[in-house]
């Protein structure tokens, strides 16, 4: 029992210095780890400090960059203002061109006012000169426009005097012109107004006992049955003894005008409503009167009448002298009318 009493205590004490030796070792492991950790720890907070700091000092450059962008913001801000600006006085400028260009014939005190806004431009931009060379161009451009708006003034207020002398040389001449032919038409009117009375009373004394012919107004009427048988445009014996009577009294006539009036005999031709049979040469009243309009100048011609100083016209049944359906205001419709006319 002793003996192994004493074997168990030798083997218990064999086991613990192992056991001790052991978690010496795991403790120094334990130890050396965390040494470890704590350095890697301090490296790291070492590198995270840094990186703060460099992310510091990149958000402070972060923010004065903006300050900059902002402050050029502003800056080109006040540019674009002064620009649009510029622009504005260029268009007033141009306006005040345009209104100069219509306007030469205003008084002087206009272009003085325009010659101040003028100035004024001008000042303001040359004001603005040190902005930018955008803008000192423009101001050059705009005194070019300015040179050249006051020459083309200039010369538009040249030309326009002139023009205003032609004017009134020319108006001059034609009021003197116009009072010439004036109391020129009024002679040759007075004169040719003198031969027609002459004229038609001529006329009158030689037909005067005919009923049948009559003056009227300004005119000498024959009625158609004095000259033709019933819608024909052939001219009867009848007609043709009135005829030569006219003829003779229209050679006269043409010895006793002067040359510089210029004078022409008219034959109208006139029938009443009445339409035309459908057996006849013509086709409605408006052929018939023209027709022996026609027919009455070529027979004065035959005698020896100018053919230059007779017109021949005929107008149907649409100027009647009576609107009644009687027959003797049809035989009133049925005639030719000479008149003694200026060409």
């Amino acid at each position: 029992m002793a003996v192994r009493s004493k074997r168990a205590e030798r083997g218990s004490e064999d086991y613990w210095p192992g056991f001790v030796d052991a978690m010496s070792a795991l403790l120094l492991v334990f130890i050396f780890l965390l040494s470890i950790f704590m350095i890697a720890q301090f490296f790291l907070s070492q590198q995270l400090t840094g990186r703060d700091t460099v992310l510091n000092r990149l958000n402070q450059q972060i923010a004065e960059l903006t300050e900059l962008l902002a402050l050029q913001k502003a800056n080109v801000g006040s540019l674009e203002a002064t620009i649009a600006s510029l622009q504005l006085n260029l268009d007033d400028a141009n306006e005040e061109k345009n209104r100069l260009q219509g306007l030469l014939s205003a008084s002087g005190g206009e272009l003085d006012s325009a010659d101040g806004r003028i100035s004024s431009l001008r000042n303001a931009l040359e004001s603005e000169k040190s902005i930018s060379s955008r803008a000192l161009a423009q101001v050059e451009l705009l005194n070019q426009q300015i040179s050249a708006l006051r020459r083309q003034i200039a010369t538009l207020e040249a030309a326009l005097d002139a023009s205003e002398k032609r004017d009134r040389e020319s108006q001059t001449k034609i009021a003197d012109l116009g009072k010439r032919l004036n109391i020129a038409l009024a002679q040759r009117v007075q004169e040719l107004s003198r031969y027609r009375s002459d004229f038609f009373g001529r006329l009158r004394e030689i037909l005067s006992k005919r009923a049948d012919i009559e003056v009227v107004g300004d005119r000498f009427v024959f009625q158609s049955e004095v000259l033709f048988s019933s819608g024909d445009d052939e001219i009867n014996p009848q007609g043709r003894a009135q005829l030569d009577i006219l003829a003779d009294a229209v050679l006269e006539l043409e010895q006793q005008i002067p040359e510089g009036i210029n004078w022409v005999l008219r034959v109208d031709g006139h029938t009443d409503d009445r339409p035309l049979s459908g057996n006849g040469r013509f086709r409605n009243n408006w052929e018939l009167s023209a027709g022996r309009a026609i027919s009455v100048v070529r027979y004065l011609i035959s005698k020896g009448v100018e053919p230059n100083r007779l017109v021949a016209a005929g107008f149907g049944e649409y100027q009647p002298r009576a609107t009644g359906n009687s027959p003797s205001d049809l035989a009133k419709n049925r005639r030719i009318e000479l008149k003694l006319t200026q060409r």
